[in-house]
C-alpha cells in the first residue's frame, strides 16, 4: 500500500499537469516493455515496439538494467528539449548514486559508456541524449497527437469532478483502488514500490500516462511538490491509427453541445447568440453556458438586458488547436 498524508495545505497544492510530459511518458513506455504481468494486448505492443527500436536507442536500456529507472530521468516539463537539459543538469552525487542504485546486483557488469557516465563524461551524455531523442521518436511520435488529445480530455475529465463534486472525489477514485480517507491517500501498489509519505505542505502534481497498466508512480523530489503518475486513458496500447481530432476526444467528455460552445466563445456571446449559432432555445444555452462556468470553462457577467459569456484561460487550453505537431525534433 502507498499512502500519502495530506495537510490542509496540501490539499490546496494539488494540481493537475496541463500538458503531457514527453520524457516521462517515454519513461513509463519503456517500463511497460519489461512487464510480463501486462495484458496480452501490451505484449503484441511489447514485441512491435522491440522491433521499432533504432540501435541508437540502446543506451537508455543499459542505463535500465532492472525494473527501475534511475530517478534522474524523472522529468515533467511539457518540452522535450527542456526536460532532456534537466536530465543533463542532475547533480553528479546523484547521477552516481542512482546508477550504483540500478546495478546493484546485476549480473551483467555496467557498459563503459556508463562507467563514463558515471564519472561525469560529456561524451556519455550526449549518447544518452540521443538514445532518448531515439527512443522518442519509435515509441511516442507516431502516437503524440492521440497522447495530447487523451490528456486534454482526462485534464477536462477531472475538472468537471472537481467542480462538480470536490476535490476528495477527483483525488478518490483517480484510478483503481485509490481511497482519500481523512487526510491519507492510499493506493495498492506491488510489495517493492510501498511507501509512507508525509507531504508536509509541498502538495501534489498529479500526471496521467497513457503507456502504464501498474499501480501509479511516485517522483519525490527534495523540496518541491510530490509527482504522482498514474494510468490513464483507454487501458490499450495507442495504435498510430487511433489518432483522432481534439473535437473527437473533448467531445466525449464535454458533450458535443457545450464543445461547440465553448468553440464559439472564441469571441464573447450572448445566450441568445449561442442559443441561435447551436439551434436551442436560450433556456437550454443558459443551462450548458451553467455547467461550463461551474467548471471554470468560461465566465457570465451582465452587460444592461444581455448576459455576455466569454471563454476562460481553462477554456482556451482545451480547445488550443495548435498541438497536433508534438515535440520538434532538435538538434542532436
Amino acid at each position: 500500500m502507498i499512502r500519502i498524508h495530506f495537510t490542509a495545505a496540501d490539499f490546496a497544492r494539488v494540481r493537475f499537469a496541463p500538458r503531457p510530459a514527453p520524457l516521462q511518458e517515454l519513461n513509463v513506455a519503456l517500463s511497460m516493455m519489461f512487464r510480463r504481468d501486462a495484458a496480452p494486448l501490451f505484449g503484441r505492443w511489447r514485441q512491435r515496439t522491440l522491433r521499432a527500436l533504432p540501435p541508437a536507442a540502446q543506451p537508455f536500456g543499459d542505463l535500465v538494467p532492472g525494473l527501475r529507472a534511475p530517478n534522474f530521468l524523472d522529468q515533467f516539463g511539457d518540452d522535450l528539449d527542456e526536460a532532456l537539459e534537466s536530465v543533463r543538469a542532475t547533480r553528479p552525487q546523484l547521477v552516481r548514486s542512482e546508477v550504483e542504485r540500478v546495478y546493484a546486483g546485476q549480473l551483467a557488469p555496467a557498459p563503459a559508456w556508463l562507467h563514463d557516465l558515471h564519472q561525469g563524461g560529456t561524451a556519455a551524455w550526449r549518447l544518452l541524449r540521443r538514445a532518448q531523442y531515439a527512443a522518442f521518436d519509435a515509441v511516442l511520435r507516431p502516437v503524440w497527437p492521440l497522447i495530447q488529445d487523451l490528456h486534454h480530455a482526462e485534464f477536462t475529465r477531472h475538472a468537471l469532478t472537481v467542480a462538480e463534486h470536490g476535490l476528495a472525489a477527483g483525488l478518490d477514485g483517480l484510478t483503481a483502488g485509490a481511497r482519500l480517507r481523512g487526510d491519507c491517500w492510499e493506493f495498492a501498489a506491488d510489495a517493492a514500490l510501498r511507501r509512507d509519505i508525509a507531504l508536509k505542505g509541498r502538495g501534489v502534481v498529479l500526471v496521467p500516462t497513457f503507456h502504464w497498466s501498474g499501480p501509479p508512480l511516485l517522483a519525490d523530489p527534495p523540496g518541491g511538490p510530490l509527482h504522482v503518475t498514474y494510468p490513464a486513458g483507454p487501458g490499450l496500447p495507442l495504435p498510430p491509427s487511433a489518432v483522432g481530432g481534439t473535437d473527437e476526444a473533448l467531445a466525449a467528455v464535454l458533450g458535443r453541445t457545450r464543445l461547440e460552445i465553448l468553440l464559439l466563445l472564441a469571441e464573447e456571446h450572448t445566450t441568445g447568440a449561442l442559443a441561435r449559432r447551436l439551434c436551442v432555445s436560450n433556456a437550454t444555452a443558459s443551462t450548458h453556458a451553467a455547467a461550463l462556468r461551474g467548471a471554470g470553462l468560461l465566465t457570465t457577467e451582465r452587460a444592461g438586458r444581455a448576459v455576455l459569456h466569454r471563454r476562460t484561460a481553462l477554456g482556451t487550453l482545451l480547445v488550443h488547436r495548435g498541438r497536433t505537431a508534438g515535440p520538434r525534433p532538435a538538434q542532436r
